[in-house]
């Protein structure tokens, strides 16, 4: 299975960087995930996302989003907040998020 690549636009823009160690069974969570991209998809500022998770529940997704604005609008959004607040109680056993500005890009294209 080849990875999605975000279809960013020319630099600047932001990233956020969740990484996050689950805790065990998924009480729900794939279907919250699925759920969470779907929305974010539809929010004002949104340019994409990548997202993986090895085999001991170790993750890594990286939201693009326009303006700094556009992610604080979404992090206070009503139903993504249901879903961190659920995150807190059950499905991670660490979490770290991380805002950064991306200035230069570059890469390979198919």
């Amino acid at each position: 299975m080849s990875p999605d690549f975000a279809p960013t636009p020319q630099p600047p823009y932001y990233a956020a960087i969740f990484t996050s160690q689950r805790t065990a069974g998924d009480q729900g969570y794939g279907a919250m995930a699925d759920r969470m991209l779907e929305l974010a998809g539809q929010q004002p500022g949104y340019l994409g996302a990548e997202s993986v998770r090895d085999a001991q529940g170790f993750g890594i997704t990286v939201s693009y989003w326009a303006s700094e604005a556009a992610i604080r609008d979404w992090k206070q959004h009503a139903e993504h907040q249901v879903a961190q607040a659920q995150g807190h109680a059950r499905w991670y056993q660490h979490f770290e998020l991380r805002i950064a500005k991306v200035e230069r890009a570059y890469g390979t294209h198919p």
